[in-house]
């Protein structure tokens, strides 16, 4: 059974049936029906077109499922009449399909929910595994996506930026369960590129194969953090490195620069030097102005008052974050970091135990406890 296949396959077969007639909701249940009964039937019997099998057999169920409706008589004017089998149409609406999940109606969970079950092709009990949910809480929130799209007619213009967000929350959430979902991420982000040409969605499959990359050394073998500082660079993997690195300078030799090929500039700096001494921070300072003045994110400001101490000093570094909201998420860890650098320890090891509180995660809780704990030995020694 060819699962990558199938999942490559998903988002073109649903477009088929939208544009034949079908809602979103009912050509996604019709699909996913489909792709149970090929489980069943394609290990004996495979089809030598599977997209044109997939199309016919889900064709079939969204017609039963149509006439068994209470409505049928007005799908039933909607739609014609079953056509016979036969290769499946060659227009692919896939970059359609990655609009529509991410309808700025949806909420970001569920639109990443949507884009990973109606693109993906994931099904609904993969997508709770990823997520850390029951399987019927998942399955809610997809179907309410879908009910909240389906009046949405298919052909409208999409928002390309509102995909790329949806993306890399997908990325972010990383591994858990059996769905590699930043991997997935990956995937969908290179499918999208190839479909659009589009110089951010290209600046983005770069930010992600940079991040990725550094995947192996990101955690020790006990599952600690490990900051990028400490990071053993011969884990990093080269090959991603370098298609990010090509990737990315194409994009930005089209001079349409976006907050994605900035970012990608940042982690290919990063990802240039081989030792966290030789990192040009002077240079990562100045996509980090490019960067703010694209997005005037205080995240964004506040990765630059820490790029600011690394090039200028502590000091320097300090007097950025000044200017930031003290309750921005990561302020009181940089705070700490800054601190240990100008030789505060005491100050420092105040602040990782403070900020350590308010971690958004166990593992940067526990290496900011280490830290604190690290200082205060230190001191106390």
């Amino acid at each position: 059974m060819n699962e990558p296949l199938l999942r490559e396959l998903v988002p073109a077969v649903i477009g088929v049936l939208v544009r034949r007639g079908a809602d979103f909701a009912a050509a996604e249940d019709a699909v996913q029906d489909a792709l149970v009964e090929s489980v069943r039937v394609w290990p004996d019997d495979p089809p030598r077109d599977p997209k044109g099998w997939l199309v016919t057999v889900a064709w079939r169920k969204f017609l039963d499922a149509s006439r068994a409706d209470s409505s049928r008589q007005r799908r039933e004017e909607r739609v014609e009449a079953e056509p016979l089998p036969g290769p499946a149409e060659a227009a692919d609406d896939t970059l359609q399909l990655y609009f529509l999940c991410a309808h700025p109606s949806l909420t970001p969970a569920s639109a990443v929910a949507l884009t990973l079950r109606a693109v993906g092709g994931l099904t609904t009990r993969q997508i709770a595994q990823a997520y850390l949910v029951p399987e019927a809480t998942m399955a809610q929130r997809i179907s309410r996506a879908k009910k909240t799209v389906s009046s949405v007619r298919f052909n409208q213009p999409g928002d390309v930026a509102t995909v790329l967000r949806v993306l890399y929350l997908v990325f972010n959430e990383g591994y858990s369960g059996d769905v590699d979902l930043a991997a997935e991420a990956i995937r969908l982000t290179r499918q999208l590129a190839i479909k659009t040409g589009h110089e951010e969605v290209a600046g983005l499959l770069a930010l992600m194969l940079l991040h990725h990359a550094r995947r192996p050394a990101r955690t020790s073998p006990d599952g600690r953090l490990v900051p990028l500082a400490e990071q053993d660079r011969g884990l990093w993997n080269t090959r991603l490195i370098a298609e990010g690195v090509d990737v990315l300078q194409t994009a930005l030799a089209r001079d349409r620069l976006g907050e994605f090929q900035a970012q990608a500039a940042i982690a290919a700096l990063h990802a240039d030097a081989q030792t966290a001494a030789e990192t040009d921070w002077v240079q990562i300072v100045e996509w980090y102005d490019e960067l703010v003045r694209l997005t005037d994110s205080p995240v964004a400001r506040l990765n630059r008052a820490v790029a600011i101490g690394e090039a200028d000093g502590p000091r320097a570094g300090l007097a950025a974050l000044a200017e930031l909201d003290p309750a921005l998420p990561r302020r009181t860890a940089a705070l700490a970091y800054l601190h240990e650098r100008d030789g505060d320890p005491a100050t420092a090891a105040r602040l990782y135990a403070e900020a350590a509180r308010s971690a958004p995660n166990l593992a940067e809780r526990e290496h900011l406890t280490r830290q604190a704990a690290r200082l205060n030995a230190q001191l106390h020694g």
